[in-house]
């Protein structure tokens, strides 16, 4: 589960090119989408940083209105392109009893046996995937061991990865998520070998003819 957080917030009146006043006074104009309703809000600067630099995409935030709380999560933050500075936040209200989809990031961790024994490394090819949960069953990511890749040959796909106590993964089953590849020093080792063991052309040539004249 992921983490909850909570901010206060007030009504917001003041639209249109105003809020900029509520900006220089260190407030934020927001926003919360709800099912039925659209509630226009305003937040404090230093309060809702705080609270970004700690919330992923995928954290619940009870933002408190006038003392009701309305438990949400943030969908857009925008930023001044320059400064840095934070223009507008919305938030999108969430129904604790109805199931949500939404992206989770995919954190590989640990080291693969092959890439201890010096012989490459292993590239992860998915990043994120889709995810259904109930809201209180949300998590930021989900980590998977490399170690699971034991040998070269051996791949990491969706239905390896652990799962989440409620939450189903919506990505097909066989999506490759990670994979080893082998060192270029080894790559180029292993083709000499194969090289290695082919036939020289004038044998070739000697077989062939000897063939042909069995045939008469």
């Amino acid at each position: 589960m992921s983490e909850q957080f909570m901010i206060d917030a007030q009504p917001r009146a003041v639209v249109g090119k105003k809020v900029k006043q509520l900006r220089r006074e260190g407030i934020i104009p927001a926003v919360i989408y709800g099912q039925d309703s659209v509630t226009n809000i305003q937040v404090n600067d230093l309060e809702v940083r705080r609270v970004l630099r700690k919330a992923g995409s995928n954290d619940l935030i009870n933002v408190n209105v006038d003392g009701a709380q309305r438990t949400t999560l943030v969908r857009e933050v925008q930023k001044h392109a320059v400064r840095g500075d934070l223009l507008h936040i919305d938030f999108l209200e969430v129904n604790m009893r109805e199931t949500l989809t939404t992206e989770v990031a995919l954190m590989m961790t640990g080291t693969a046996k092959p890439v201890k024994d010096g012989l490459g490394l292993v590239t992860q090819m998915l990043h994120t995937m889709e995810i259904e949960c109930l809201p209180d069953a949300l998590v930021s990511e989900i980590e998977f061991d490399a170690g699971m890749i034991a040998t070269p040959d051996d791949f990491i796909h969706v239905r390896d990865l652990p799962r989440p106590k409620g939450v189903t993964f919506l990505a097909d089953p066989d999506t490759l998520v990670a994979t080893f590849e082998y060192s270029q020093a080894e790559a180029e080792e292993g083709a000499e070998a194969e090289t290695s063991f082919l036939p020289a052309a004038d044998m070739v040539e000697v077989i062939k003819k000897g063939k042909v004249e069995d045939e008469f």
